[in-house]
């Protein structure tokens, strides 16, 4: 799962992007509210937190213009600010969820993992596949029951599929989501991690490829379109 943090507050952001890390999460840190929304508009993340006191155009702000150009990706507002009306106004304007600064970042993961969660309509954090049963609360995969270990890059591979089971998730995508800025991966790292992937998973499940397109997840046996 892939998180931009929109924060100017470099030393929170350095320990708000190690904590998330340390969750599981690929995060990216953009220092400005147009930094955060050019990377919005260009990027798939599945979480955008974003602080409200930013320099220059504030968080409400990049919220705003983000709603109203329909972007449907979920906000997580961070503010230092007490008022009840920035909270009230924060969700007028769209936001997910608000959290008060200063805060405990197994609280932030926790939010940030609901929030992933409801968006991709998974309320159970449970999806099926065949053979497979995979934990995206847990961040666990069982094959007919039998617990699977799972590299972290494996794991993103994974995750990033299954939350659009069916559905054809590009290799820009996915490698986005081993990643992020950070990270300077090739495509032909997401061809290795899928091969490993694939291995592990045998007959359990098909991660098929479409050429020129990406892979999807289905069960085994499933017909091809």
């Amino acid at each position: 799962m892939r998180i931009l943090l929109v924060e100017d507050d470099e030393l929170l952001a350095d320990a708000v992007v190690r904590g998330l890390s340390l969750a599981g999460f690929t995060v990216d840190h953009a220092g400005s509210a147009e930094l955060g929304g050019s990377a919005l508009r260009t990027e798939h993340f599945d979480l955008a937190i974003v602080d409200i006191g930013l320099p220059a155009a504030d968080g409400l702000s990049l919220l705003q213009g983000l709603r109203g150009e329909g972007q449907s990706t979920p906000v997580l507002i961070l503010t230092a600010r007490y008022g009840l009306n920035d909270k009230i106004r924060a969700f007028d304007l769209g936001a997910d969820d608000f959290l008060m600064k200063p805060f405990e970042q197994a609280e932030l993961a926790a939010r940030c993992k609901a929030l992933i969660r409801r968006a991709n309509l998974a309320p159970s954090g449970a999806v099926r596949v065949g053979r497979l049963s995979i934990d995206l609360i847990g961040h666990q995969l069982r094959i007919d029951e039998q617990p699977i270990e799972l590299t972290r890059r494996e794991w993103a591979i994974l995750e990033s599929l299954a939350h659009n089971l069916g559905r054809v998730v590009g290799k820009e995508r996915l490698l986005q989501a081993l990643a992020g800025w950070e990270q300077d991966l090739t495509p032909n790292a997401v061809e290795t991690h899928v091969s490993r992937l694939r291995a592990k998973l045998g007959d359990s499940a098909v991660i098929r490829t479409v050429r020129g397109l990406g892979y999807r997840l289905e069960e085994a046996g499933a017909r091809t379109q």
